[in-house]
């Protein structure tokens, strides 16, 4: 448990850290929303080298960074093998016969396959990007300042950013807690690390069910102390930090802005109006058409 660092800040000094926290939290919706129409292997390339870019501008530690990934491994693989099973569109490469029944894996189901491990990839990095880079004060401020125009409809805004940095601040406490426990259990004879996948879930129920009490138990604690403080008594709050908009902050909005723009050209431009060549069935999209000529023609 101690390897999950989503949710955790990693306190250093960078330009990303120095970024608007509206404007970080802008261009991850964005880029969440641009992974989704990537649809060329060199588009997910040039993604990923923005993304280890980004990781070394903010002077994280790229390990600590991929330690996000461990948290998704398991989907990963479930996700990857319900496409290269259940996808029958393509060419079939391996079929597998199970008595009666026939499952035939496809070019096209790995192609989805590897596009959506991909796609699951970046978007916890990048998601994992923003909370190592801000801290939980300054993602709950830039919340509820993005979140403003929906007071006209009678929403908490701040009630909503309030508890999304709340549970924030949780992670690493369950983290650690979880840890103790499990220290704990393994100190009285447990034995949570073997048998089967069935065998390690019935292990893990003494660990569950002390971590609940402990999460109720500081959940408790914090209301307890926010009604001790009189919290929210007033209507109008101040803030101790006033954003204010950069130059750094507008440059690194549009750049984004352009990375968006030529991935959605790669979709709807090269991949709809550039001719595809032939490959038996297996579909080539966006630039690596471009990248497929060039190797054709070396060849």
């Amino acid at each position: 448990m101690r390897d999950i660092s989503f949710g955790q800040y990693y306190p250093v000094s960078s330009f990303i850290h120095n970024i608007d926290a509206r404007i970080k939290i802008l261009v991850t919706l964005l880029f969440m929303i641009t992974v989704f129409f990537i649809v060329s292997y060199t588009a997910f390339v040039f993604m990923f080298f923005l993304l280890a870019l980004v990781i070394a501008i903010s002077h994280v530690p790229y390990k600590i960074v991929l330690k996000t990934i461990k948290g998704i491994l398991f989907l990963l693989i479930f996700t990857a093998l319900i496409n290269i099973f259940f996808t029958s569109s393509g060419n079939v490469l391996i079929p597998i016969r199970m008595g009666q029944l026939v499952i035939n894996i496809t070019d096209q189901g790995i192609n989805f396959a590897v596009k959506m491990a991909l796609r699951f990839t970046l978007l916890v990095l990048g998601s994992s990007i923003l909370t190592l880079t801000t801290t939980p004060t300054e993602l709950t401020d830039a919340l509820e300042y993005l979140l403003k125009p929906l007071k006209l409809i009678k929403i908490p805004v701040h009630d909503l950013a309030i508890i999304m940095s709340i549970a924030l601040r949780f992670i690493p406490g369950l983290v650690e807690e979880t840890d103790k426990i499990m220290m704990a259990q393994k100190a009285r004879g447990a034995n949570l690390d073997s048998g089967n996948l069935f065998k390690k879930i019935k292990a893990m129920l003494p660990v569950l069910i002390p971590l609940f009490v402990s999460a109720f138990r500081r959940a408790d604690e914090l209301a307890d102390a926010l009604d001790a403080r009189c919290y929210n008594a007033s209507t109008t709050r101040t803030k101790m930090k006033v954003f204010k908009i950069k130059a750094s902050d507008i440059i690194m909005f549009i750049c984004f802005a352009a990375v968006m723009t030529a991935i959605l050209l790669d979709k709807y431009y090269v991949g709809v109006f550039v001719t595809a060549p032939d490959l038996n069935g297996f579909e080539v999209q966006g630039l690596d058409i471009f990248i497929y000529n060039i190797f054709n023609r070396i060849g």
